[in-house]
């Protein structure tokens, strides 16, 4: 059984000091006092109850003792340091690769603008995309198979035990054909929609938690021609004339040729508060660390 006193700290001093045989170096290569050094070495030889080292002098000479357990040591350190960067790693602590979870609608501009950020912040960081919905990306960031998510702040989530970085707020609209006439073309009042049809993405999105507020606060239940699991194929359906639908106004600029978006009345107003997730116990991996300040960057940037 190895003594307590026995420590590694102790252990780096010792291969310290066989390198440099010498107190003042070493001590000045770990940025300890003198004393301390001299203190730590004393120790340890305590601790194993055999001799170390040798006066001469005023100077401390490593015995062939010291010199074996030091080379046997400076392995052990190495072989301790790798092995803790593998668990770290292994559990996504300033792994070469990171893994983000993010809504379909993000990766038109957001996304992009993040990565490109991430990239000369940490060239040599390899980045994976995970898109899906509001709810099965905090359940995968829960569970650790992602290490940070980019959604909707605004779903009544559990958020127990993560750090948020609020991004920019969206605008939500109406999203229609681009040749249906529309009762107000410069104002949407959902009462003129209740005998439409809609499209809608499905339970756990975003966009599906507001468009189902949206109409309750109109006083009818949508009648919905079709679900989809992306915004793409939504809009898509939008604009082939399936039906209307809510969108945020970030897609506006890939889609605005193809679909009519029309701002929403006072009383049926909503935005999306996009934001940043990850594990409070994460706080210090400068992985997410380097994604949380680029996050900032841009909400700064959406928000002037």
């Amino acid at each position: 059984m190895i003594e307590e006193e026995i420590t590694l700290r102790k252990l780096e001093v010792l291969v310290a000091f066989v390198q440099h045989e010498n107190l003042a170096r070493t001590a000045d290569a770990l940025q300890l006092s003198t004393v301390s050094v001299h203190r730590a070495l004393h120790s340890l030889e305590n601790a194993l109850r055999c001799a170390l080292f040798r006066h001469e002098g005023r100077t401390l000479k490593p015995l062939p003792s010291a010199v074996l357990l030091a080379e046997k040591a400076r392995t052990l350190l190495s072989d301790l340091e790798s092995t803790i960067n593998q668990a770290k790693a292994l559990s996504g602590f300033a792994a070469q690769r990171i893994r983000v979870g993010t809504l379909f609608s993000l990766t038109i501009d957001t996304m992009p603008h993040l990565m490109m950020g991430m990239k000369l912040r940490r060239p040599d960081l390899s980045i994976e995309l995970t898109m899906g919905s509001n709810a099965e990306l905090l359940f995968r960031l829960n569970n650790m198979e992602l290490d940070a998510v980019i959604l909707s702040l605004d779903d009544d989530l559990n958020h127990a035990g993560l750090d948020v970085i609020p991004m920019f707020r969206d605008d939500i609209f109406l999203a229609s054909p681009p040749d249906f006439q529309h009762p107000n073309p410069e104002l949407a009042d959902l009462k003129d929609y209740q005998h439409e049809k809609f499209v809608s993405l499905a339970n756990g999105f975003a966009t599906c938690h507001g468009f189902r507020a949206a109409c309750e606060v109109a006083g009818f239940e949508p009648e919905i021609a079709m679900q989809v699991n992306d915004i793409f194929s939504l809009t898509n359906l939008v604009s082939g004339g399936v039906g209307h639908a809510l969108l945020p106004g970030r897609v506006r600029t890939f889609f605005d040729n193809r679909v009519c978006f029309t701002p929403l009345m006072q009383q049926y107003q909503m935005k999306q508060n996009i934001g940043m997730l990850f594990m409070h116990s994460r706080e210090r991996d400068p992985n997410l660390l380097a994604m949380a300040a680029e996050a900032r960057m841009l909400g700064h940037a959406a928000n002037h």
